[in-house]
């Protein structure tokens, strides 16, 4: 029976080249000169911290790092911006967390659309992705194409089509 599973994931190594090249162009940028912000990604919590002088520059390097996921060929709606914290002095702190997983949510209204559509196929929620299965590779393709056209919050990756 043919099946495919829906996933929420982000390739490690592409958005830290794209975290890479924005610390750069960053650095490079006449409006930074002489500032001390900085730009880590931790791959374990999957969080990006930011931290800079004023609103404007973090502004700057918010914009900076999604153009550079864009250009990567990754989602931004992966980013989970969270408020501002100020640090210490006159320092401003973002943490922005990368969504990865179809959370419980998101992945019932997947099941719900997919159940709604009338087609002859099986929708099962699996820890953090949905696993679809059919009779037809047509129906299979029929519910890539219903869950592209619809936003369910962040990137979906279509993996595993088995027949």
């Amino acid at each position: 029976m043919p099946t495919f599973d829906i996933v929420s994931k982000i390739d490690g190594q592409t958005l830290d080249n794209a975290i890479n090249t924005a610390k750069k162009e960053i650095l490079n940028r006449y409006d930074f000169n002489d500032s001390k912000s900085t730009i880590d990604l931790d791959k374990k919590t999957n969080q990006i911290t930011i931290v800079t002088e004023n609103d404007m520059r973090l502004k700057a390097i918010q914009d900076s790092i999604i153009s550079r996921m864009v250009k990567q060929h990754l989602d931004p709606n992966a980013l989970d911006f969270g408020k501002e914290q100020y640090a210490a002095g006159n320092m401003i702190r973002k943490e922005i967390n990368l969504k990865e997983g179809i959370d419980k949510e998101a992945a019932k209204k997947i099941v719900k659309k997919i159940k709604d559509s009338g087609l002859k196929v099986q929708a099962s929620i699996m820890d953090d992705q949905v696993r679809v299965q059919a009779k037809k590779i047509d129906d299979l393709q029929a519910v890539i194409s219903l869950c592209r056209s619809d936003n369910f919050g962040q990137p979906l990756q279509y993996i595993n089509m088995r027949d």
